[in-house]
């Protein structure tokens, strides 16, 4: 019967996975979701073409994998979407900021959008081009608005008009004029969790129209920046394409009541927020939502730009973890312990979000109970998921699918835990793209007095 058959490099830190021309007999597909595709062949996992058992052997867990495939797929779907209008695609880094998750997106030619210093930074070391980053967020910095000054970002998307008085002295200092697009606040409800809606006006972001239009001609007014967009972004995981179409219907008609004052816009900004599936929620629209841009944009002579983060990586990423303990009949709750924990994975605990949990290599003789996936922090919102049955036993692996995005990125050291390691899956290679952590990297940082 033809398998798979896994080998090691020991020359370098990829685990390689030689395919079959067939698959065998006993193949089955474990997800019908494309993009969280998981393969069993003989009691054993397989992401995107690699053994998860082989990953947690070798590399250990937890661990992050992301499947280069998918995350491709994803990004060739939205720009093919978009063919018929003039699009730019800017990925948010700060769904995932790996430079090699960076490096992959600016191979599909994908601008960036930033909210940091730190997050540029990335950009340039993974070979992204400044002049095709978008520098968003509330807060900047002098020392991040001279970092992207210097090396000249494509855009400002500006959210107060003390940023705006900010960004236009330190542009008189450096002798440098940059493009800046006005972000606004809508106030239009994306119909999403509280803490990832952005657009409504009690949110931090943007500024509303009344205000924007002193902004607009104050920066217009300035021979120190250069005006040249309006943006929103009003929350994300949004599964009806009907918010962001009435958010760009504003944006437009907002546009088009600058430029009867004399202020030409090149481009308009909406963000991103397309949802994605992690549990039974409602696959955006893509094509219906590409369609109705089409019509609204096309005639205009302005540039759509989107900035998509999780619609590309959360399914693209998984989430390797170990069971340590069975704790079993406390109080009628049954626990299974993991060494993966909140501080590796928080959007449970922050949001109360679901995420699929797969038994890797599941025993047939373990009995099926409601347990609660819990980790080894301190902490009562410390879970992973909660209630699912499942054939668990001590020592087994379990995969937490939809992880790619607000995963590794939202990881801290609380507890003085290790952050974990990451592994990216390219043509049927699983290679290492970060370590795991040591306690010596975390006090590294540390100034201890002798």
């Amino acid at each position: 019967m033809p398998s798979r058959k896994l080998g090691i490099d020991c020359r370098s830190s990829c685990i390689c996975v030689y395919q079959v021309i067939e698959e065998p007999a006993n193949y089955k597909l474990l997800s019908e979701e494309p993009s969280r595709t998981l393969q069993e062949v003989e009691g054993d996992t397989y992401f995107d073409g690699v053994s998860l058992e082989k990953i947690a052997n070798e590399i250990g867990t937890p661990t992050y994998l992301y499947s280069a495939k998918s995350l491709m797929k994803q990004y060739r779907e939205l720009e093919a979407a978009f063919r018929r209008v003039d699009s730019k695609i800017f990925y948010s880094v700060k769904a995932n900021s790996n430079v090699n998750i960076i490096s992959l997106l600016k191979q599909l030619n994908s601008g960036f959008d930033i909210v940091s210093g730190g997050e540029l930074h990335r950009v340039i070391a993974a070979g992204g081009d400044p002049r095709a980053t978008i520098f968003s967020g509330v807060g900047k910095s002098v020392s991040e608005i001279d970092l992207a000054l210097k090396v000249g970002i494509d855009c400002f998307n500006i959210e107060s008009a003390p940023e705006l008085d900010r960004i236009i002295e330190r542009s008189r200092v450096l002798g440098k004029k940059p493009d800046i697009s006005v972000r606004i606040n809508p106030d239009i409800d994306a119909l999403t969790h509280p803490y990832i809606s952005t657009g409504l006006k009690e949110n931090k972001f943007g500024v509303d129209q009344v205000s924007a239009l002193q902004l607009f001609k104050s920066a217009q007014a300035s021979m120190y920046v250069e005006l040249v967009g309006i943006d929103a972004h009003i929350g994300s995981q949004m599964g009806s394409e009907k918010p962001l179409i009435d958010s760009l219907l504003r944006l437009l008609q907002f546009a088009g009541e600058l430029e009867a004052q004399g202020i030409q816009l090149k481009h308009l900004n909406i963000g991103g927020g397309f949802g994605v599936p992690y549990k039974d929620e409602k696959i955006f629209p893509l094509q219906k939502f590409a369609m109705a841009v089409e019509k609204i944009m096309n005639g205009t002579g302005k540039q759509l730009r989107i900035e998509p983060g999780r619609y590309l990586t959360a399914n693209a990423g998984l989430l390797l973890t170990r069971v340590e303990y069975l704790k079993k009949d406390n109080n009628g709750k049954h626990f299974a312990i993991t060494d993966a924990a909140m501080n590796d994975l928080i959007r449970p605990a922050l949001y109360d979000a679901w995420h699929q949990v797969w038994p890797v290599n599941p025993q047939t003789e373990s009995l099926s109970k409601d347990w609660d996936i819990v980790g080894p922090i301190c902490e009562s919102a410390d879970f992973l998921a909660k209630n699912r049955n499942l054939s668990l036993y001590e020592g087994g692996l379990l995969a937490v699918l939809s992880a790619g995005a607000y995963g590794m990125s939202l990881a801290s050291n609380y507890n003085s835990r290790n952050r974990a390691a990451e592994v990216l899956i390219e043509n049927g290679n699983a290679r290492l793209i970060r370590r795991r952590e040591t306690i010596e990297d975390q006090l590294a940082l540390e100034i201890i007095k002798e």
